[in-house]
């Protein structure tokens, strides 16, 4: 399983998501980190922590790096992307709610689902479509068309602000159709035709 030595995560990335959560797209990308303890592997259990009443689902696009990149205009970011994979940003979103800053809600152990790293040839990178289903049915799907900051812009903006190293995941943003995971249930996110995670989920332990 690849483990990352940082996670940096994009918010309200695209439009219909940000609407749902009453939210605006914001005019920078909004940054937060994930930490790499909560990264799991297919088929492990996503544990629900009793802490939160309201754990949902997050389907994105995860980029994985395969170069250093450090203040890098949009051309040498794309050049510097070692691979793409399924990744589930899992949340407990009421704690998102009351807390300012977003590491608690984001962060639990086996908080970051991710698939097997895909590291052929780059597909477009406006053109990968994301599906999430639940249960066997489809809750999310979105292309990084309609992101409102393209993978190459995140790339080069991040890049600015820390520096990025080889193995590092940039997850992208979810599409509309988040929602609430229960004991029992299996979550799959799929990059179509690239990579794809299927984890069920399991109350914590009493």
């Amino acid at each position: 399983m690849h483990m990352p030595s940082k996670i940096v995560c994009v918010g309200r990335n695209y439009l219909e998501h940000a609407k749902e959560l009453g939210n605006d797209v914001p005019s920078q990308p909004l940054l937060f980190l994930k930490p790499p303890s909560c990264v799991i592997g297919a088929w492990e259990a996503i544990v629900l922590p009793p802490q939160s009443q309201q754990v949902e689902y997050e389907g994105e696009i995860g980029v994985i790096l395969g170069e250093r990149l450090r203040h890098a205009d949009e051309a040498t970011a794309i050049g510097a992307i070692g691979g793409l994979v399924a990744v589930n940003d899992v949340t407990a979103r009421d704690l998102q709610k009351t807390d300012g800053q977003w590491t608690r809600a984001k962060g639990f152990d086996t908080f970051c689902p991710m698939g097997p790293v895909f590291r052929g040839a780059l597909p477009p990178l406006d053109a990968i479509e994301v599906v999430t289903t639940v249960n066997g049915v489809e809750r999310q799907r979105g292309t990084s068309a309609q992101m409102a900051f393209s993978i190459a812009f995140l790339l080069s903006y991040i890049s600015g602000i820390m520096t990025l190293e080889p193995g590092d995941l940039v997850a992208t943003g979810t599409p509309a159709g988040v929602g609430r995971l229960a004991p029992g249930d299996t979550v799959r996110v799929e990059l179509k035709g690239l990579s794809a995670v299927e984890n069920v989920v399991r109350a914590p332990a009493a």
